[in-house]
């Protein structure tokens, strides 16, 4: 399988036309996505994307994000051997996922979902933000709840 040099940080544009801040919040923590991934597993995913699900939860999806010896491990069908390494990393590295999202957002983490589909090599972490006023500047001063 030959690997892609780029990561594709799909429909997000940090200077979109309609000025929308949401675009820019979203590929900023995709982009650190990618650099997490490839500081704590050795190997970025070639493809990353982040969306809001309502005001207060927000998904990043990531592919191809595995090492040469997962890779490995899913061709030799250790699929759950191989989630059961990643999740246990993770959750060990919470504050790292966490910390990116708050910093972007502007809003605390109140809880953190890591996911795998070891036969596709996709990722998904979510993030439940806390309710509450909207910090950072561009993303309204309503309180939810």
């Amino acid at each position: 399988m030959e690997e892609q040099s780029q990561t594709s940080v799909e429909g997000l544009d940090g200077n979109s036309q309609d000025g929308n801040q949401h675009d820019s919040v979203r590929a900023e923590i995709s982009r650190e996505m990618v650099r997490l991934y490839k500081d704590l597993f050795g190997r970025g995913p070639t493809k990353a994307r982040t969306e809001f699900a309502g005001p207060d939860i927000v998904i990043c999806s990531l592919e191809h994000t595995f090492t040469p010896a997962e890779r490995s491990l899913a061709e030799l069908g250790e699929h759950q051997r191989l989630r059961d390494t990643r999740m246990y990393f993770q959750a060990a590295t919470r504050d790292k996922f966490t910390e990116i999202v708050e910093r972007r957002t502007g809003r605390k983490v109140r809880a953190f979902i890591s996911g795998l589909d070891a036969g596709q090599d996709v990722c998904a972490e979510v993030f439940y933000l806390e309710d509450g006023v909207k910090a950072r500047p561009g993303f309204g001063s309503e309180k939810h709840g």
